[in-house]
């Protein structure tokens, strides 16, 4: 495993956070990192991959962190409503996004204008854990289609599986005992230069979108050891509300 030491410059949230959070993940889990050198050294680029829990985010971090990079995370804007919380993480440039909402705009600005600068955008395609009955990925929002068309950054993808064992979706009791085995594939730049000169049309940020969700899937796929289902489970299709824990009515759950 090719571990770079970390030199970007690092604010005080990333002082304060380090020795909490990596310490606490090497005692609650394992980690296999695998292809982690494809993860680049240098300059802008979307890190892509799976949603399984909700603390993955700290595994996914886990990984960028250990070859070399800071993540800037695209995160619900909830997440920011709380003042300590919000505080925290603007001071540690994560990008707030007001999902299914007009000003979803903002985000995507500030996502291009980070990649633009060098750093290390992470996003989740599907937009929100999956709903898939058995874990898979599902189809993915345009999001990181359209912030790789309008920089034509790398787009790395990730698989990974085992932060759900941690602490199941939408669950609020988190198992941490024994230590969880976390997995993550890195795999290589996803292949959309033949999309980024054409208009952004929808077809082209579908086919994008299609290609990123192909990549993140194969690569799940090898790190489960499984076969994913053929057609990638479609929550319009299967009128299942987009946000909020699926299984309260929207009155019960307003997250």
């Amino acid at each position: 495993m090719v571990v770079r030491k970390q030199t970007q410059k690092r604010g005080w949230a990333w002082w304060f956070a380090v020795p909490i959070v990596r310490p606490a993940l090497f005692l609650t889990t394992t980690h296999e990192w695998i292809d982690g050198e494809n993860i680049p050294a240098t300059g802008g680029f979307i890190l892509v991959l799976n949603h399984v829990s909700h603390v993955d985010p700290l595994t996914a971090a886990h990984i960028v962190y250990d070859h070399g990079r800071l993540p800037r995370y695209l995160a619900k804007s909830g997440l920011f409503k709380n003042k300590v919380l919000g505080f925290f993480l603007r001071a540690a440039g994560q990008i707030p996004v007001e999902r299914m909402s007009k000003n979803a705009g903002g985000a995507f600005d500030a996502a291009v204008a980070a990649v633009n600068a060098g750093e290390c955008v992470v996003v989740y395609p599907e937009g929100t854990l999956t709903r898939d009955p058995d874990g898979w990925p599902m189809t993915g929002k345009s999001g990181a289609a359209r912030i790789a068309l309008e920089t034509g950054c790398p787009v790395i993808p990730v698989g990974q599986w085992g932060a759900q064992a941690i602490l199941a979706p939408y669950s609020k009791k988190p198992s941490l005992v024994p230590r969880k085995r976390i997995t993550m594939k890195v795999g290589t730049p996803i292949d959309l230069a033949d999309l980024v000169a054409k208009p952004r049309t929808a077809a082209v940020i579908q086919e994008a979108t299609d290609r990123i969700m192909a990549a993140i899937t194969h690569l799940v796929e090898d790190v489960r050891g499984a076969t994913a289902p053929a057609e990638r489970f479609d929550m319009k299709k299967q009128g299942i509300r987009q946000m909020g824990n699926p299984q309260k009515s929207p009155r019960e759950d307003t997250a």
